[in-house]
């Protein structure tokens, strides 16, 4: 009777040390490390605020809207160019075209078609029909001659000198004489225009450098 009592009395006294184990487990189980807890804290604290959210979403939304703005409007001008330009290689091929035809008509001056027969005078008014039809074409694709006047004012950018000569009816540095005339196609050079420059007297006004230089190089 008494081992037995004692027995009992043994088991109840351990039973508070394991309701207090599983009270401490079941506490570390609920609340969370300490280690996690400062990440989620440090996590919050990083979080832009929606404002700034807000913001930088807008700002990101114009920048894609001024690229695409600027992606059509780059199209746009390529569109443009290439509906401009895009013969231009095939029309400098036909400059040599018309110089012949011209070359052509030259051979002929008009003062001296009279003494020729019915089929060479016929002959030579089918090319000239057929340079007029040729220049007419130019124009309708932006094809322009580009013949400068004698004694006007000499121009690199669409002039090439190739010799400089005395000319007394000319002012110093102008154009002289054409050589051979340029094209352009809308606002881009096709072939520059090639010009002789008038050259001062001894002693008289120098020509312009820049037509002076370019003479020389171009003899």
């Amino acid at each position: 009777m008494n081992e037995r009592t004692r027995k009992e009395t043994g088991q109840e006294s351990d039973r508070p040390e394991a309701d207090e184990v599983s009270a401490e487990a079941t506490s570390e189980a609920a609340s969370p490390a300490p280690e996690a807890a400062a990440e989620e804290a440090s996590a919050a604290a990083e979080e832009p605020a929606p404002e700034a959210q807000l913001a930088d979403m807008k700002d990101r939304l114009l920048r894609a809207m001024a690229e695409v703005e600027n992606i059509r409007r780059r199209s746009e001008r390529e569109k443009a160019e290439a509906q401009k330009f895009g013969i231009s290689r095939f029309a400098r091929d036909l400059l040599s075209v018309a110089d012949n035809l011209r070359r052509a008509i030259d051979a002929v001056p008009a003062d001296k078609r009279e003494g020729l027969d019915e089929i060479t005078r016929n002959l030579i008014t089918g090319v000239e029909m057929v340079e007029r039809e040729l220049q007419s074409v130019f124009e309708r694709h932006g094809i322009k001659v580009l013949k400068p006047e004698k004694g006007s004012k000499f121009d690199p950018n669409l002039h090439q000198a190739m010799a400089e000569v005395p000319d007394p009816d000319a002012p110093a540095g102008s154009v002289a004489d054409v050589f051979q005339t340029g094209y352009v196609i809308e606002d881009r050079l096709l072939r520059p225009a090639m010009v002789t420059i008038a050259k001062a007297a001894a002693g008289g006004q120098e020509s312009d450098s820049g037509a002076d230089a370019q003479a020389k190089s171009g003899s």
